[in-house]
């Protein structure tokens, strides 16, 4: 019968190598199919990755360039600003080496590279006669008109170019992607024929296994049920049969874990319950006496030691001290225990692991070294102090682990025994490790908050002294400031005498900068003010629609001035609002000087006022630079300037459309604000219109 048994395994075994060496000669088929597929792929990528789209990306750095130096070069015959031609030749130098690192990339055909390069160096040398000329000359007009003819060539032909490398890589593209489909295609084949060859290998090998097998589940299933007597029955095959004993070994292991888990339950539901105890409040002192009270309770310590870091981290005191008999030490014996040296808790904490000291009366006489221990203690022992605290307190064991969050402990936590019949079991101490990292996060936390909380008394006063500080210089700034308007109007009205064109060129630079820096000291002021709780203001029955017509005639220069165009638009029946009349011309002031800061020459501002679910609709749009989506949420911020207005290096302080916010929150409205970048803003708020019949008064 065991002949027979042994050729029958025989050749099962054959079987089964014959089938698992077809199997992986499939595989090697399988991985040789993919890795061909992924070498074409990885071919096509890196001709789309290393050529076609640096081509693309230098391609369109190359209309860039000649888009920035006709730009700049029609600035300069617009503006007669010489700075433009700074820019200019600064665009023309870049085109020279953006062409060349196009060709470098050997994408395109060299012919078309030539009629290009050919193209923007014909506009180029128009550009530079252009710069030769006088702006506004007749020259200037015809030389204007041929730049453009050559500049709209190169532009065609550069468009060409780009559409032919993205006809380069979308054929890339569908070649990667036939690769794919075959690379699919033979490793389904090959995967096919290995699922065929491993069904007919398992139907004719079960016969040989499945009657012992079948007991083994059997009993397996028993065990699974909850059977923990059942035992597998020990025969078959050799190999079967040692699988029946490392189920019956399993089963004897696993009544033996039970017993620990169990424990491990109880241990962990007390723990749990100690941790949320700990957690209830943000206060050092507590977390510390629940924590010594818990992790002596749970873990059936009859001590437990609780240390901290000192400030300057020269040692770790013992903060806290609990005894089984007597719980909380009082200070004068916890201040007794001497300190731990830092350098045996920073390397303990370094190892991630606790320590579990055993048989310490042995190392009490003298300063021997303790096996396994850290720092100074595995080297020399433990100082005389420590071996003294150690003897007097009677320790037998004791488990420590330190605690902390980071690179750093913070402290460390010791639970310790006094009799030698009560060893620390594995489930203690995965316990304690467990609590104790409860406990260090909490004190993490704990302490964070002790020094959050003296942080923001600090913050705030700083920030009290800052806002006293602006307020201050702001109002010593004003008085000076008028004194420096006033004589600039006293010598603009000559009363001291004639000026040269050129004195009042300079004096109108002066003017507008000293009521540059007027505006600004009036928007600290405000700043100030809404900080201290002292803005407030004063209603009176207004016409928003004579407040909007000042506005826009006090901008209109302005807009003028940077060839901005600036519409109105207002109903015929009067919009009476219960108003401050100078705080809503500020709204109107700064959303106006905004939409004109912002928008580029030839753009449009318009203001639009009206009447809606009784509320006046006050609206200022313009067609400028917008605002980035995700840092619209932020406009309110004080001194918060948008992205795109930085890099564009448009002069500002982040200060109005705060003061904005704040004059109609404290009218009772609301605002909104639309935008899109490239496209525009529109900044509409509500106010809610006066409910009295009689006539507004003048603004």
């Amino acid at each position: 019968m065991s002949h027979a048994f042994r050729q029958v395994g025989g050749r099962v075994a054959h079987r089964l190598g014959l089938a698992f060496g077809l199997l992986t000669l499939l595989i090697a088929l399988c991985g040789a199919s993919a890795l061909i597929g992924a070498l074409v792929l990885e071919s096509h990528r890196d001709r789309i990755i290393d050529r076609v789209l640096p081509a693309q990306d230098d391609n369109v750095r190359l209309l860039n360039a000649g888009i920035s130096a006709q730009r700049s070069m029609r600035g300069y015959l617009v503006t007669g600003d010489r700075s433009e031609l700074a820019a200019f030749r600064a665009a023309r130098e870049s085109i020279a080496s953006i062409s060349s690192e196009v060709r470098a990339h050997k994408v395109l055909d060299e012919d078309d590279l030539t009629t290009q390069q050919r193209q923007i160096e014909a506009y180029l040398r128009v550009a530079d006669d252009q710069a030769k000329t006088t702006p506004g000359s007749a020259s200037a007009v015809t030389l204007t008109r041929e730049a453009s003819q050559r500049f709209n060539a190169f532009e065609v032909t550069n468009a060409r170019l780009d559409d032919q490398m993205s006809e380069e890589e979308q054929r890339l593209e569908d070649r990667a992607d036939t690769a794919i489909r075959a690379g699919i295609a033979g490793f389904g084949t090959a995967l096919v024929a290995a699922l065929a060859l491993a069904v007919y290998t398992s139907v004719h090998t079960t016969r040989a296994l499945t009657g012992p097998l079948r007991r083994t589940e059997r009993t397996l299933g028993r065990l699974t049920a909850g059977d923990h007597a059942a035992r597998a029955e020990v025969t078959g095959p050799e190999e079967i049969r040692a699988v029946a004993r490392s189920v019956n070994l399993l089963a004897d292991q696993r009544d033996r874990l039970r017993a620990v888990e169990q424990e491990r339950q109880r241990l962990s539901t007390v723990a749990k319950e100690t941790g949320i105890r700990i957690r209830d409040r943000l206060d050092v002192g507590y977390v510390l006496d629940e924590a010594c009270n818990g992790l002596g309770e749970v873990l059936a310590a009859d001590y437990v030691f609780i240390l901290l870091a000192e400030e300057d981290g020269s040692g770790f005191p013992v903060a806290r001290v609990w005894s089984a008999e007597r719980g909380l030490l009082p200070d004068e014996e916890r201040t007794r225990i001497p300190t731990l040296p830092a350098e045996v808790v920073r390397d303990h904490y370094r190892r991630g692991t606790p320590w579990l000291v055993t048989d310490l009366p042995q190392y009490v006489p003298d300063a021997t070294p303790m096996p396994g221990a850290p720092g100074s203690f595995g080297t020399t022992g433990m100082p005389a102090e420590n071996r003294a605290a150690a003897a007097a307190l009677g320790l037998d064991s004791a488990v420590i682990i330190p605690i902390g969050v980071g690179e750093e402990p913070i402290g460390a936590v010791s639970v310790a025994r006094t009799s030698a019949d009560r060893p620390w079991r594995p489930v203690d101490i995965e316990i304690a490790e467990s609590m104790a990292g409860g406990v260090g996060r909490a004190l993490h936390t704990a302490l964070l908050y002790e020094k959050e909380s003296g942080l923001v008394h600090k913050l705030r006063a700083l920030d009290q002294a800052k806002s006293d500080f602006l307020s201050t210089v702001s109002h010593e700034l004003r008085t000076p400031l008028t004194s420096i308007v006033g004589y600039i109007e006293l010598l603009k009205d000559e009363d001291t005498g004639p000026l040269s064109p050129p004195q009042v060129r300079m004096l109108d630079v002066v003017d507008r900068n000293a009521n540059r820096l007027r505006a600004l000291i009036e928007d600290l002021l405000t700043l100030s003010r809404i900080e201290s709780g002292a803005f407030t203001s004063y209603k009176t029955p207004i016409d928003l629609r004579q407040l909007v017509t000042s506005a826009a005639d006090a901008m209109r220069p302005a807009a003028e001035a940077a060839s901005v165009g600036l519409e109105t638009y207002c109903p015929e029946q009067p919009l009476v609002l219960e108003a401050d009349g100078e705080q809503i011309d500020r709204v109107l002031m700064n959303l106006l000087s905004n939409a004109v800061k912002f928008t580029p020459d030839g753009g449009t501002v318009s203001v639009r006022a009206d009447a809606q679910d009784g509320e006046a609709v006050l609206s200022v749009s313009d067609t400028g630079i917008g605002i980035p989506a995700a840092e619209q949420e932020k406009l309110f911020q004080r001194f918060f300037r948008a992205s795109n207005a930085t890099e564009q290096a448009i002069p500002g302080t982040g200060l109005g459309l705060t003061i904005v916010h704040t004059i109609v929150v404290n009218h009772g409205g609301r605002t909104q604000v639309r935008s899109e970048e490239g496209r525009g803003t529109t900044i509409t708020t509500w106010l809610p219109l006066s409910g009295t019949d009689g006539a507004a008064d003048s603004a």
